[in-house]
């Protein structure tokens, strides 16, 4: 498909880690350990996804253990969305709502309980490994807005989305866009820049209005660029949450004449962002030192998000029959009991 579509204006260097083999070797000991996958058809399709080159293109500044850590929050994200949202589990919210709030008392008391039949599911228990390896440094502020924007994730896709696909609800682009950066988890990837980079933004600068449109622009650009190279396979499946799939329904345009809508709304927002990150530099010089390293992390999160997107099989329509496992299967991998 990447031939079939409108070019995407991206401005930014192509970069990768240099520590991405390692970080390859870590993943697959880390979704062995976990429970995460397990299955031969899953291991074969997430080694074919290639999470660790992906995250090496949105971190490439990051040394080799924030690189491992960051790597496996990314499959985390990414196994738990495509159950919560290609699978059978995103039509019906009830299965996996056990399942969101023992998440939550990961995210608010770090200690999980238990599910009332059994142990743990994999997802929860990958979750507690991963915010104990991230959180203990990190300040207090950081780890409140972290962790408001994880649970905001999980609930926005297992209530909004669940339940738009449940009754037939098709949400106005404006809507959608406001909560695009949701359920796509982007807040909690550009949160980990703070991690990689190992700086402390303050509170007033991510209250501050410059910062806030630099974040939401490379945020919008992030998730609209996905929505442009996952929308046929998305269609195959059905589904309407994606921006290029509601300009079509809500415009009328025909699929190419969306596809150049979209693409041209990406340009608008990297052209807003380097906006506001000109004006937040002239600002604040003497917090330069904290600001370039976060941008830049926007920066390699817009870049690399295309370099990945551009290559990776994910999105091939050809193959959506990986979403299409039986109900015993999905409660029996993340969101079920974790293995021994």
């Amino acid at each position: 498909m990447e031939s079939e579509l409108p070019d995407i204006y991206c401005p930014f260097p192509q970069r990768t880690n240099p520590h991405v083999g390692q970080t390859r070797v870590h993943l697959d000991e880390w979704t062995r350990n976990t429970g995460l996958v397990h299955r031969d058809s899953a291991r074969n399709r997430f080694e074919q996804a290639d999470f660790g080159s992906f995250v090496g293109m949105v971190y490439p500044t990051a040394d080799a253990e924030n690189l491992d850590l960051v790597a496996d929050w990314f499959v985390w994200l990414f196994l738990v969305d495509d159950q919560l949202d290609d699978g059978h589990l995103g039509r019906s919210p009830e299965p996996v709502r056990d399942v969101v709030e023992l998440m939550r008392a990961v995210i608010e008391s770090d200690t999980p309980g238990t599910l009332p039949d059994g142990p743990l599911p994999a997802a929860v228990v990958a979750l507690a490994d991963l915010w104990k390896r991230t959180t203990p440094a990190a300040a207090p502020h950081w780890r409140t807005r972290f962790g408001w924007h994880l649970t905001t994730y999980l609930t926005t896709t297992t209530t909004w989305e669940a339940g738009n696909r449940a009754g037939g609800v098709v949400p106005s682009e404006e809507t959608y866009i406001a909560q695009r950066r949701h359920t796509g988890a982007i807040h909690v990837c550009m949160d980990l820049i703070e991690i990689v980079a190992g700086i402390e933004a303050p509170e007033s600068i991510h209250n501050d209005s410059r910062f806030i449109t630099a974040l939401e622009a490379s945020c919008n650009v992030v998730c609209w660029a996905n929505d442009v190279y996952s929308y046929e396979k998305e269609q195959v499946l059905g589904e309407i949450h994606n921006l290029v799939h509601l300009v079509r329904h809500h415009r009328g345009y025909g699929e190419r004449q969306a596809l150049e809508h979209v693409c041209a709304r990406i340009a608008a927002e990297t052209e807003r962002f380097l906006t506001a990150e000109s004006e937040l530099l002239t600002a604040y010089p003497q917090l330069s030192w904290m600001l370039a390293p976060y941008l830049d992390g926007m920066r390699s999160w817009m870049r690399g998000n295309l370099d990945w997107s551009r290559q990776t099989p994910r999105y091939n329509p050809a193959d959506v029959s990986q979403y299409e496992e039986p109900e015993e299967y999905l409660e029996a991998t993340v969101l079920g009991p974790a293995r021994d």
